[in-house]
């Protein structure tokens, strides 16, 4: 199986170089197509297939992926348009708040089985989460590409209604996850330790707090539960950060991305 991804710049290059990580497709089975020529050098060194003729990129796959900016998407389809195989391929279209009604619009009878996605940049470290929403993709298509995805993270197959809030949960949400990062670890170093050492902390305790859900199901504030008491300090840090809207902001935050 080969598989095409259109458009490497941040999100379409952390794929791609997921899935050289990965073992779903051999490097050789992989084209990246940019106009952008160290971006293209970069891969080639790593052993895939690169171009700059988008065309030629989509005809020659099994799996189309199209991850450009979401202005840039109606352009690059219109573009292939005449060499996409619905018979025999399945397009992948990432970028957020691109309507698949418009998609099939634009493509017509040479829309192949259509899905949209979301990851996040950790897919370059194989820790994405991603969502997925098969459009007009059968069960084995669906099954195919949740696999390819799964293997760089996690996956959540969800309606289209819901993508936009999967975006800001997860695609947005890591770097509001990065803010509560930079946050903590220099509030680590207003309490004496060293930037190098605050953010190890930092990282570690998250590392924990996730091992510590995922692997007892608990929910997060019964694990809460599990750290206050009385009087204790735990507990005044947390009111604190409650006084100065901490909930509100993250939920006003992620709301906003909506928008």
């Amino acid at each position: 199986m080969k598989i095409s991804v259109i458009g490497a710049g941040a999100m379409g290059g952390t794929t791609v170089e997921g899935l050289i990580k990965g073992t779903y497709f051999k490097n050789e089975d992989i084209t990246v197509s940019d106009p952008n020529k160290q971006v293209l050098e970069k891969f080639r060194k790593l052993g895939v297939n690169v171009t700059s003729d988008n065309i030629a990129a989509a005809e020659k796959a099994d799996i189309v992926c199209v991850v450009v900016k979401p202005w840039l998407v109606e352009t690059v389809l219109r573009q292939i348009k005449d060499v996409l195989a619905p018979q025999r391929q399945i397009l992948i279209v990432v970028a957020a708040g691109v309507a698949s009604s418009s998609i099939e619009d634009w493509l017509g009878l040479s829309c192949p089985p259509l899905l949209l996605v979301i990851p996040n940049i950790a897919i370059a470290q194989m820790a994405s989460m991603t969502f997925i929403v098969p459009v007009t993709a059968s069960e084995k298509d669906t099954k195919t590409v949740v696999d390819i995805y799964n293997e760089m993270g996690g996956t959540l197959i969800t309606d289209e209604a819901h993508l936009a809030a999967g975006t800001t949960l997860a695609s947005c949400g890591i770097a509001y996850a990065m803010r509560y990062i930079r946050a903590s670890s220099e509030g680590a170093v207003e309490l004496g330790f060293k930037a190098d050492e605050a953010k190890q902390v930092v990282l570690q305790t998250l590392r924990g707090a996730i091992e510590l859900l995922t692997s007892t199901g608990l929910h997060p504030e019964a694990a809460i539960d599990l750290v206050t008491t009385p009087q204790g300090v735990t507990i005044k840090g947390l009111n604190e950060m409650e006084h100065a809207g901490f909930s509100s902001a993250v939920i006003r935050g992620l709301k906003a991305g909506l928008k």
